[in-house]
């Protein structure tokens, strides 16, 4: 899915949906990458040439580059409920 470039990723691609997290996988196209209050015990790891992979389950929203607000709202089998918007 396409995110606004202000939240400084690229499109954001959901890699798995399993055990109650939605991981998935984005490029950066900022300087910079924060993620915090991921809910589920979020990570964030390199994925090589600029881009970002993160884990997030159902819970409170997880806010990237102090920019984007990222909640998984429903986890159903193979499909999930993202909420994405400006933080604040």
């Amino acid at each position: 899915m396409s995110v606004p470039e202000a939240y400084g990723l690229g499109p954001i691609k959901v890699t798995a949906i399993a055990g109650g997290k939605v991981d998935m996988a984005a490029r950066l196209t900022g300087s910079g990458y924060s993620v915090s209050g991921c809910s589920g015990g979020g990570s964030v790891s390199s994925e090589g040439g600029g881009g970002v992979g993160f884990s997030c389950g159902e819970g409170p929203a997880a806010t990237i580059n102090d920019a984007m607000s990222l909640e998984v709202v429903d986890v159903l089998d193979a499909a999930a409920v993202l909420r994405i918007r400006p933080a604040g």
